[in-house]
């Protein structure tokens, strides 16, 4: 994984042995188990863009499909730091995911600016190395919450007008706004005026 973030950002982060397919056991599954280090875990972070990766472990194997074909199956732990998207505060994450690759050899490696998705987003094309350290980071980048928050934390309303104008709202712009205080006039016996 490459990144241009700042110069302190690594390249590349290896966060275990990649696995050469030509060297897989065909007959039965490669185990595999990653404990990210102090110094992976900030790389990661960096990598990411969020502030701490607190712990990370990726476990699982790679099992053979069929005569050409392979399964990564393995389950992600992770707990992370990012700022709330609201206020900055440290945001605490726990994040447990069961991840799932299928590696095709037939899949056919798709090229030009516009490229179809597959049925299952879980298929790749079988490349010569299978690198579970890759795949547990793009799985945990996948993971993050896109807007933390802090407990507690909630966006205001902010309201701006010129002066001697009264303000738009956010509950003025929703379509049936009207609806709702008319129900409660006429609820209450009060004829609508207009």
């Amino acid at each position: 994984m490459t990144t241009s973030r700042n110069d302190s950002t690594p390249e590349r982060l290896q966060l275990g042995q990649p696995l050469r397919v030509a060297g897989l056991a065909t007959r039965k599954p490669t185990r595999f188990r990653i404990e990210a280090d102090a110094e992976q875990r900030a790389a990661a972070a960096a990598i990411l863009g969020i502030t701490a990766v607190a712990r990370l472990r990726f476990a699982g194997e790679v099992r053979p499909r069929g005569r050409n074909d392979w399964d990564l199956v393995a389950d992600l732990e992770a707990e992370v730091e990012q700022p709330c998207s609201v206020t900055l505060a440290p945001v605490v994450t726990r994040i447990r995911e069961a991840v799932e690759r299928h590696y095709l050899a037939d899949m056919p490696v798709p090229e030009g600016d516009e490229v179809e998705m597959p049925e299952d987003e879980r298929d790749e094309p079988l490349p010569e190395v299978i690198d579970p350290g890759a795949v547990a980071l793009e799985a945990l980048a996948l993971a993050l919450p896109a807007y933390p928050r802090a407990h507690g934390a909630a966006l205001g309303e902010a309201v701006f007008a010129a002066e001697g104008v009264a303000p738009l709202r956010d509950e003025d712009l929703r379509p049936f706004s009207g609806l709702a205080s008319l129900a409660e006039r006429l609820k209450s016996g009060q004829k609508d005026a207009e």
